[in-house]
């Protein structure tokens, strides 16, 4: 990937997309490049919070593990995006870990050169703290999920958030090629791998949706929204 390329990245991110090209450019220069193999740790919960990064291509999974070792996928991000923002923030341990899913491309850059890059570049305030308010939202969202809708409600808005992220639209629906296990799934909606199995093959039975592997196609959308209890029930 260019410079170019690299500058293009980096302004679609929240973090940096209200810096002028030249500050970008000036920026991605600096940044180091770095491939992560699937299922290879980015970085651990418990880490020292040394850098930032953007995920220049593939997808990632952030989760949280628990003192007994059990785990909560708390969302998945695809490039552009960017993670690990709080350490420019408290500068206290890592609060998740971060895998890639398949492989990745990283751009990373240190606390410490952010910090010294924002005092003569202050719209990069500006950018940090729409992505903290955007992590606030997305979990307060899920806070809420977890308190006003059943598992079955959990599932659907889960897939439709897929739809909103990933969706390809095809003749037979839309298509979410998550490459998540169901396993992972449950995880991000506070469910067994069973259930979370018997509401799919559910869905799947009324027409909802279509299973194939790992590959699930939408059918009927406005149903889902319904389920996911964004649309009122008739």
């Amino acid at each position: 990937m260019k410079l170019g390329e690299l500058t293009t990245v980096l302004s679609k991110t929240e973090l940096f997309g209200h810096l002028d090209e030249p500050a970008i450019q000036d920026l991605a220069a600096k940044g180091i490049r770095r491939r992560h193999k699937k299922g290879e740790l980015i970085f651990r919960q418990g880490d020292e919070s040394r850098s930032i990064y953007v995920l220049l291509e593939g997808l990632v999974k952030i989760f949280v593990t628990s003192e007994r070792g059990e785990e909560m996928l708390l969302v998945t991000l695809q490039a552009p995006a960017t993670f690990g923002e709080l350490a420019l923030v408290d500068g206290l341990p890592r609060s998740a870990s971060v895998e890639a899913i398949e492989p990745v491309e990283t751009l990373t850059f240190a606390v410490t050169e952010l910090v010294e890059f924002s005092k003569n570049n202050g719209r990069f305030s500006t950018g940090l703290l729409d992505s903290l308010a955007s992590l606030i939202r997305r979990l307060t969202d899920q806070a809420s999920d977890f308190v006003f809708l059943d598992l079955h409600g959990r599932v659907a808005k889960l897939l439709l958030n897929f739809v909103d992220t990933r969706g390809e639209n095809s003749e037979e629906g839309i298509v979410l090629d998550l490459h998540l296990t169901q396993g992972d799934l449950a995880r991000m909606v506070g469910g067994s791998r069973q259930s979370v199995n018997q509401i799919l093959g559910s869905l799947s039975n009324r027409g909802y949706l279509a299973l194939y592997g790992r590959k699930i196609v939408i059918k009927r959308l406005d149903l889902l929204r319904r389920r996911a209890g964004l649309e009122p029930f008739a």
